[in-house]
Formats: structure tokens, sequence, C-alpha cells
């Protein structure tokens, strides 16, 4: 009887063992588990993170492309524009009409945003060489470089809202 009662004794410890072993497995593949879980939810958000990055970039390129594109047809306008010059200002219209001086000193002064200098000679005296086609050439001109830059404005405008409102994104859990 008592050679029973030692294996039994010896049968329940080598069980109870055993289920302490296996416990132990049971719970290193549980936290294996868990920890398998937290590096794809990480994973995922780092994947969702660098999704809106794509996206903000491609958006970007998009927007400078479109930007650019749109002043490349402001200039070709004003080019267009510079070229008629002769067909709406003729040689007639340049020999009738003389320049003066004080308009090209004025002009020129407004152009490059500089202050006024003191009256130089006559204001009224013709420019040398300045015929009323130049000044219609250098109007146009003007024009066309000023749309050109309201354009570029615009589309880096837009290019700044986007990009802020991107940033948001990016910055939100």
């Amino acid at each position: 009887m008592l050679n029973r009662a030692i294996v039994l004794v010896v049968l329940l410890l080598a069980v109870a063992g055993l289920a302490t072993c296996q416990q132990q497995r049971i719970s290193h593949a549980n936290s294996e588990r868990d920890e398998a879980k937290a590096d794809l939810a990480s994973a995922n958000a780092t994947n969702a993170a660098l999704k809106r990055k794509l996206d903000l970039a491609q958006g970007t390129t998009r927007t400078v492309t479109e930007y650019v594109d749109r002043v490349q047809v402001v200039r070709e306008r004003g080019a267009t524009i510079v070229k008629e010059v002769p067909v709406y200002v003729t040689a007639n219209a340049d020999a009738a009409c003389t320049v003066p001086a004080g308009f090209v000193r004025l002009h020129d002064t407004a152009a490059s945003g500089d202050a006024l200098a003191g009256v130089a000679g006559d204001p009224d005296a013709p420019a040398p060489g300045v015929t009323l086609s130049a000044v219609a050439e250098t109007v146009a001109d003007n024009y066309a470089t000023h749309h050109a830059t309201v354009a570029q404005v615009i589309g880096l405008q837009a290019l700044a809202k986007q990009l802020h409102t991107a940033l948001q994104q990016c910055d939100a859990p």
C-alpha cells in the first residue's frame, strides 16, 4: 500500500510539473502574441502616416506642376501681345507721338520702385531713342511679368494651404 501511495504521489507531482510547464509555455506564447499585435498596430500606424506623407508629396508635385504650367501660359500670352505691338502701334503712330523724357523717367522710377529723383532737364523734351512702340512693348512686357508673378503667388498660396492642411492631418492621431 505504501508503494501505491508513493507511486500516486510521484504521478501527481509529475502531472503537476507537466501542467506548470505547459502553463508557462502558454503564458509565453500569449505574451509573444500580444507583442506581435502591438508591433502590427505600430506598423499599421506608421504605414498610414507614410501614406499621408506620400499623398502630400504627390499633391505638392501636382500643385507645383499646375502653377508652373499656368505661369508658362501667362508668359506665352504676354510674348504674343508684345509681338502684336507693331500691328497696334504703327510706324505712323511712332512718328506722330513723341514720348517725353519726364514720362520715361517716371515710368522707369515706378518700375524700379525707387524714389523719384529731382527733375533733370525739361520733362516735356522728347526722350531720345524712345518711341511709342517701345513704350507699348515695355508696358506689355511689364504686365506679362506681373501676371506671371500673380500666377506664381496664387500657386504658392494654394500649395501653402495644402501643406498646412496636410501637416495638420499628419499630426492628428
